[in-house]
C-alpha cells in the first residue's frame, strides 16, 4: 500500500512532536520556520530544493 504525504505535513508533525515532547520552545520553532522562508528567497534555494528532492527520491527508491 502506498501512502503519499506532503513533506510540509511531515515536517509540521516533527515540529509539533519536538515542541510537545522534546521541550523545544515555540519561539525556536518560529525562528527556524522564518529562516526557511527567508532562505527560499536567496540564491541557495534551488540547491536546497534539489537536495530535498534527491533525499526523498533515495528514500522512495529503497521501498520500491
Amino acid at each position: 500500500m502506498t501512502v503519499s504525504l506532503p513533506l510540509v505535513l511531515v515536517l509540521g508533525a516533527v515540529a509539533w512532536i519536538a515542541i510537545k515532547f522534546m521541550g523545544v520552545r515555540l519561539w525556536v520553532a518560529v525562528v527556524i520556520a522564518l529562516f526557511g522562508f527567508w532562505l527560499a528567497h536567496t540564491g541557495i534555494a534551488p540547491s536546497v530544493e534539489s537536495g530535498t528532492h534527491s533525499g526523498v527520491d533515495s528514500v522512495n527508491e529503497q521501498h520500491d
